[in-house]
């Protein structure tokens, strides 16, 4: 029976260290998965292989996707310290070969590897949360980690079209050097935990039926309505070789020594509903703010950089209501209705979305997203909390990366099926507002290069058309956020457990 020991002293002056050493490491990897967007155009005029552009965030996504639910168990086993240093070490190496790389294959597997070392990195950072802060502390700066996320979905973009048009593209890499060294330089001194005792029992068919199954969906919701249509047999096959591997893998998991995810874990109401809200709040909150600069592009008429400000407000409110959540806990200790009104909050924002048309004003729009932020953000990091509340030392890890997960996974499914429900509504009605042959495909009508070549009676009936399209789209996700409010009341308060550093 393996044993684990308690975490060791640290001044609360080091575990605050600490702690920003985590925020630097989680805003440099969350950076590298928003900023490439801009700087992409520039990288195939210089590498080429234009057949392959998709695979540079493809590759970043899917080895993140597949690592975060794998080194959060790693982390129980073989100590968090060891697993966040070769996450730091492994996205520097990563972030160096990537600036030099001489070809756009090379540029791809050398995405990979930083992926893989981002979701050693946001699984430690959640995790080691967990292990450094009591609960009602820990809520605290669970809170101040939506910072990290806030700040790279609007920074991200920005820094990405500066370096490209004022440095090189090579510098959206080489700008996680400066970061990361001052992430470990902070983290390695102060970081004192002992590693695990005993010798731990490697779940290798659950690595590999898990990665497996991440690996299918993953490239299911990526591909399916944008690389091959939703019927094609490449689709169909990526949906049921997930639905199987996942299937077989809960199977193993269960007579597994030491599974990826305990199933134990789901026993436990609260954390079945942590996992049920983080995977709706991923679909409704981060899956339609993928579509929102979509829509200020083709209905508003405004550029890519300033559609990508617009969603400020939605992300300013999520980080209030994120933080403001955090210190509610800390101040009371109750935190069981928080998830059951970040639902609701967020469906209100939803219906207030479902209004918009191609009149709608960005004002009145900046509130409704707002609306949606601040629900979002209401159970952005209470749902990490509930998790690690409910489960037991020794599944730290796992419990935080398997709610991460969760927010993952349905984030990529929101965005396969709303974008499914945008195009084909879109197909529907451009065909009855657009002059017979002028009707141009999705594709080109997201694309504001060709929005600006067509007569001015084509691109208002695309405009009404999209708008049209995205009514139905927020339409289609209320009730995904019913089923979220539907799940958060299940919810039974439990009193925050005096567990920590301290004891």
């Amino acid at each position: 029976m393996r044993v684990i020991e308690t975490t060791a002293p640290m001044t609360g002056r080091h575990r605050r260290l600490v702690f920003g050493g985590l925020m630097l490491a989680g805003l440099m990897s969350s950076l590298d998965a928003t900023v490439l967007g801009t700087a992409l155009p520039t990288i195939v005029g210089d590498l080429g292989g234009l057949d392959r552009l998709a695979w540079v965030s493809t590759a970043y996504v899917l080895a993140t996707s597949v690592t975060v639910p794998l080194s959060g168990r790693l982390g129980d086993l073989f100590g968090r310290r060891r697993v966040l240093l070769t996450g730091l070490l492994g996205f520097l190496a990563g972030s160096a070969a990537c600036g030099a790389a001489p070809t756009m294959t090379w540029l791809i597997v050398f995405r990979a590897v930083q992926g893989a070392a981002a979701g050693c990195l946001m699984s430690s950072m959640f995790a080691l949360t967990g292990e450094l802060f009591e609960p009602r502390e820990r809520a605290r700066y669970q809170g101040y980690s939506a910072i990290v996320f806030a700040v790279s979905s609007i920074a991200g973009p920005l820094a990405g079209g500066v370096l490209t048009d004022h440095a090189s593209w090579r510098w959206v890499f080489y700008l996680n050097l400066p970061l990361g060294a001052a992430a470990t330089a902070v983290i390695v001194p102060f970081l004192r935990l002992p590693a695990p005792k005993g010798r731990p029992r490697i779940d290798y068919p659950g690595i590999v039926l898990l990665g497996a199954a991440v690996t299918c969906f993953t490239l299911f919701t990526s591909w399916a309505g944008t690389r091959y249509a939703w019927g094609s047999p490449v689709v169909l096959s990526l949906a049921a070789a997930s639905a199987v591997l996942f299937t077989v893998w809960v199977l193993a998991e269960r007579t597994a020594a030491e599974p990826i995810i305990p199933p134990r874990l789901f026993r436990d109401r609260s954390f079945s509903v942590a996992c049920a809200v983080a995977a709706v709040g991923g679909a409704t909150g981060f899956g339609l703010a993928t579509y929102l600069p979509m829509f200020f592009q083709v209905v508003g008429g405004v550029g890519a950089t300033r559609s990508g400000l617009l969603l400020l407000p939605m992300m300013l409110a999520l980080l209030a209501s994120s933080v403001a959540a955090g210190k509610y806990i800390h101040r009371t200790g109750r935190y069981h209705r928080l998830p059951a009104a970040s639902m609701a909050v967020s469906a209100a924002g939803i219906a207030l979305l479902a209004t918009m048309d191609a009149r709608t004003g960005l004002v009145a729009a900046g509130c409704s997203m707002a609306v949606l932020g601040f629900g979002a953000g209401l159970s952005q990091q209470v749902v990490m909390l509930i998790a690690q509340q409910a489960a037991p030392h020794r599944d730290l890890g796992a419990a935080s990366s398997g709610v991460f997960a969760s927010r993952m996974l349905g984030t990529a499914a929101g965005m396969a099926v709303f974008g499914a429900v945008v195009s084909n509504r879109f197909a529907e009605e451009v065909v009855r507002r657009v002059p017979d042959g002028r009707v141009p495909a999705f594709g080109d009508a997201v694309r504001p290069e060709v929005l600006e070549t067509l007569p001015a009676p084509v691109r208002d009936g695309v405009a009404e058309a999209f708008a049209d399209a995205y009514s139905t789209l927020f339409v289609a996700a209320l009730p995904v956020a019913a089923a979220g409010l539907a799940a958060a009341l299940l919810l039974r308060h439990v009193p925050l457990a005096r567990r920590g550093p301290e004891d």
